[in-house]
C-alpha cells in the first residue's frame, strides 16, 4: 500500500503543535445518491479473531488461476484473511461498479475482476475473510474527470505532484462522498471491511507544497480534515454493518508532528476500528532507532515501531486496533525470505500486538515464512533475522542480550506461535509456546521523533 521511504534524513515537519482534542467538526450526513445493491449483503463472513493476511492486487484477485492460488495458500498456512484491490492508485475500479461518477469519468475503463460475486463466493467457501482495499486521495481517473474535485495551483489550474501527478482534495465531501458510495457498493456485494490508503495529502517538496489550494478548507488543518473523512466513513458504513480501518505511514507510529501528509496517530487512531502501519524496514531512514541500515534489523525496527504505537495507542479512549502491514519484498540489503520475514510476524507479537498482513506489490508470498495450519510439530522451529544474525526464535532473547521478563504472558494466554519447539535443556528440545516480551519505554526515534 501507499508508504513513504525516509532513507537518507528526516522528513520536514509543520510547525504547529499537537492537539490534544481537535474539533474536526460535526460529521455530515452521508449522500443521497447511494447505489443500489448488486450483491448478497456482507454478514455471510466472520471476521477471525486475529487478522492474519495478505493482498491481492486487482489482476491476481481478477485472475482464476491466481486466486485460487492465493486462496489455497491461505488455506494451508496460519493466514486467514485477504485484503482486495477495489479501487488502486490509477483511479480504476476493479469491477463493474454502478456508481454514477465513476462511469462518468471513466474509471471503468479497466474492469480486472470481472466476477466479484464469484470471487467472494469462493472466499466464503474457503473461510477466508476479505477486506476490500481502496485508494483516496491517488486517483488520476476522479482528478481529471472532475479536476474541480482536485487540489488546485495557486498559479491557475490543478495542482501536479513532482510525478505531474493530480490528487484529490480531502477538504471537499464530494470526494467524501464518492468513496463512501463505492464502498457501500462493495459492502452490499459481500465485503465486512473497507480499508481505506493513500488517506493523506501529498508527500511534496515543500516548494511544490506551497502552491497548493485547498478549496473548502476553511481554516481547517490536513489533520482534521483526514480526522473528519474517517469519522464520516466509519458512521457511514457502520450503518451498512461494516468495518472501516485506514493504511498509514510507519513513521506514524513514532513521529509525533504532521510530516505535511496530514497523519498523526493521536489524531485518526480513536476514527477507525484498526489502522495499518506500514513499518517495512527498508522505508526507515538511516539512523532511525539507532540503526544504521534499518533494512538489516527487521525484528528490532518492527518491534519498536509497533511498540509506539501501542502505547501512544494506550492513552486514547476508543482507540482502534493495531494491525501492521509487514514487508514480503526486497529492497536492499539483505535481500528478504523466510528468516527476514518471520522476524517481523514476531517482533509484531512481541510487542503486544496480535494481527498482521503482507505486502507484496506481485502478490507473491514466501510460503516458508509461514506456519502451516494446524497443530504445528514440535520438532519445527522457523528461524529468524535477528542481530544481524539468523537464528532460531527461541534464541531471540538471547542474541539481544535481554532476559525474558518474569510477568512474560503465560502458555495459555500468549499471542506468540503456538506448539514450537524450543530448548529445554542444552542441545534438547520440546514443544513449548515462546512467551511475548514485555518492551520497556523506548524513548524517541533517532532523527528528531
Amino acid at each position: 500500500p501507499d508508504s513513504l521511504r525516509f532513507v537518507d534524513s528526516p522528513p520536514p515537519v509543520d510547525s504547529f503543535a499537537l492537539s490534544d482534542s481537535p474539533d474536526a467538526g460535526a460529521a455530515p450526513e452521508s449522500s443521497e445518491a447511494q447505489p443500489e445493491p448488486f450483491g448478497g449483503g456482507n454478514e455471510r463472513f466472520s471476521k477471525p479473531e486475529h487478522i492474519r493476511g495478505i493482498y491481492l492486487n486487482a489482476w491476481s484477485a481478477g485472475s482464476r488461476g491466481r486466486s485460487d492460488a492465493l486462496i489455497s495458500l491461505v488455506s494451508r498456512t496460519e493466514l486467514n484473511s485477504v485484503v482486495i484491490d477495489i479501487k488502486d492508485a490509477t483511479g480504476f475500479i476493479s469491477h463493474a461498479t454502478e456508481v454514477p461518477l465513476a462511469r462518468e469519468v471513466g474509471a471503468t475503463g479497466e474492469v480486472r475482476i470481472r466476477d466479484l460475486p464469484g470471487l467472494l463466493n469462493r472466499l466464503e467457501a474457503a473461510g477466508v475473510y476479505p477486506i476490500a482495499r481502496i485508494v483516496v486521495a491517488k486517483d488520476p481517473r476522479l482528478s481529471e474527470g472532475r479536476p474541480e474535485l482536485a487540489i488546485q495551483d495557486s498559479a491557475g489550474g490543478v495542482w501536479l505532484d513532482q510525478d505531474e501527478v493530480r490528487w484529490l482534495n480531502l477538504y471537499d465531501k464530494r470526494v467524501w462522498d464518492y468513496h463512501v458510495d463505492l464502498a457501500r457498493e462493495v459492502v452490499r456485494a459481500g465485503f465486512p471491511e473497507i480499508q481505506w490508503d493513500y488517506v493523506r495529502f501529498p508527500d511534496a517538496p515543500e516548494a511544490l507544497r506551497a502552491r497548493s489550494v485547498f478549496p473548502g478548507a476553511d481554516g481547517r488543518t490536513r489533520t482534521q480534515a483526514i480526522r473528519a473523512f474517517l469519522g464520516y466513513s466509519r458512521e457511514a458504513l457502520a450503518r451498512e454493518g461494516a468495518l472501516v480501518t485506514a493504511d498509514v505511514f510507519g513513521v506514524t507510529t513514532s513521529y509525533r508532528k504532521d510530516v505535511g501528509i496530514g497523519q498523526i496517530w493521536e489524531e485518526f487512531i480513536d476514527q477507525v476500528d484498526a489502522a495499518l502501519p506500514m513499518v517495512y524496514p527498508s522505508h526507515y531512514w538511516t539512523g532511525s532507532f539507532g540503526y544504521e541500515k534499518p533494512n538489516a534489523y527487521p525484528y528490532e525496527v518492527v518491534r519498536r515501531a509497533l511498540r509506539d504505537a501501542v502505547s501512544r495507542s494506550a492513552k486514547v479512549e476508543g482507540a482502534g486496533a493495531v494491525r501492521p502491514w509487514l514487508q514480503d519484498f526486497s529492497l536492499g540489503q539483505p535481500v528478504y525470505d523466510a528468516p527476514e520475514i518471520r522476524a517481523q510476524i514476531q517482533a509484531t507479537y512481541d510487542a503486544g500486538v496480535k494481527e498482521w498482513i503482507l505486502w507484496n506489490p506481485g502478490s507473491r508470498y514466501t510460503e516458508s515464512a509461514l506456519m502451516p495450519r494446524g497443530k504445528v510439530p514440535s520438532w519445527l522451529e522457523p528461524v529468524m533475522r535477528v542481530g544481524g544474525e539468523v537464528v532460531p526464535v527461541s534464541q531471540r532473547f538471547q542474541v539481544l542480550g535481554e532476559a525474558v521478563p518474569e510477568d512474560a504472558l503465560q502458555a495459555e494466554d500468549s499471542i506468540a506461535l503456538p506448539e514450537m519447539a524450543v530448548p529445554t535443556s542444552p542441545g534438547g528440545y520440546g514443544p513449548k509456546t515462546l512467551p511475548a516480551i514485555v518492551l520497556p519505554d523506548t524513548g524517541a526515534v533517532a532523527g528528531g521523533i
